[in-house]
């Protein structure tokens, strides 16, 4: 589907039928007016909606003592590296997408947690570190599909209409109800309220799938980069939901089955040395390595979760990374050399255009 530039954001579309383990109890009403639509007003009714208005999950609490328990920084330019302040320069950090977590400051230095000191004033403090995290689902089915909006919208009365104020301002991250859905001009607009419609750019839908045939552990995770969504199992149950951002187009996520095979706490990321896209990340948090070198992993330098915008890797918030990495523990046995941890089933449900 087709994506707005500057967040790469995924065009969406619905999983209509529910499939067997999943958190979806109905289906969706979906139709094309003009087609097999009497009118533009088709929806589920306000005594439905007004009986369940929003999801009934969990979301992971956020804490603040986990999500800033570093300073991070933004590096921005070259820079030279120093063993202490005014002192010999021992390394160079060539400019790039390079973000720094430090600690010491003395007389306009700044000691990073490599050790090295770099001078303060080439060191932002504009980080978007993102408090976002997902939610737990229900044991029980939810009766509609849920959804984040990803942007901040006034939806629609109708299907394919204006954006009004006469609708509350929905912000980004809210969890909603998709109730029904219509396509106008080729694309989805989805009922999120009663007399409340947006378009399928403007929210990122969980669907649930089946246990691939090749999965290896019990606790496993599903990838959707359609959606942007990632969700956590338990045997056929899924537990965890939540928003990520995978790879852009020029460093796509590769679709397939793979199994974690190591995992870090924290620890340095870096790439395309001496090329445009250089980068260099101190203590990313909670990675979990699946694919050669791609892992899904916390990311501390943005907030666009919902959005492709990786170097391929699968970007969590850190409370999501955080919790993904601790649930994922009881399937690394540290008796077996070389065991494997979760199985990690990347696909897309959607094809863009």
């Amino acid at each position: 589907m087709m994506r707005r530039i500057v967040w790469w954001v995924a065009g969406l579309w619905l999983v209509l039928m529910g499939v067997s383990g999943t958190v979806f109890a109905s289906d969706v009403t979906s139709c094309s007016i003009g087609v097999d639509c009497e009118d533009a007003t088709l929806g589920v009714s306000s005594a439905d909606i007004e009986a369940y208005p929003s999801p009934e999950v969990t979301r992971l609490a956020p804490q603040d003592n986990v999500i800033f328990d570093r300073r991070y920084r933004r590096v921005t330019q070259a820079v030279d590296l120093y063993d202490a302040p005014n002192g010999a320069v021992v390394g160079r950090l060539e400019a790039g997408f390079n973000f720094v977590t430090t600690g010491e400051e003395q007389d306009g230095w700044t000691r990073t947690s490599s050790g090295r000191w770099v001078r303060s004033e080439f060191l932002s403090t504009n980080v978007q570190t993102s408090r976002y995290s997902g939610v737990f689902l229900p044991s029980e089915p939810l009766p509609y599909p849920m959804a984040w909006v990803l942007v901040n919208v006034n939806p629609a009365l109708t299907p394919g209409g204006e954006f009004t104020s006469q609708n509350p301002l929905l912000q980004r991250y809210t969890p909603v109800n998709i109730f029904s859905a219509i396509e106008v001009d080729g694309w989805e607009w989805y009922q999120v309220g009663d007399g409340q419609w947006v378009k399928q750019t403007q929210v990122a839908i969980v669907k649930p799938i089946e246990r691939p045939a090749d999965a290896t552990s019990e606790r496993w995770i599903s990838v959707d980069l359609y959606e942007q969504v990632l969700i956590a199992y338990e045997g056929e149950t899924p537990v965890f939901a939540t928003l990520i951002s995978s790879g852009l187009e020029q460093w796509p996520t590769n679709e397939g089955t793979f199994e974690v095979y190591i995992r870090y706490g924290r620890s340095v990321m870096s790439g395309a040395n001496g090329k445009p896209d250089f980068y260099y990340l101190q203590e990313v948090p909670w990675s979990m390595y699946f694919d050669n070198d791609i892992a899904l992993h916390g990311a501390y330098w943005h907030d666009g979760f919902g959005y492709r915008r990786s170097h391929g890797c699968v970007n969590l918030s850190i409370m999501d990374s955080r919790w993904l990495y601790e649930w994922a523990s009881p399937e690394f046995d540290t008796t077996i050399p070389d065991d494997k941890g979760p199985t990690v089933h990347v696909y897309s449900s959607g094809v863009y255009r």
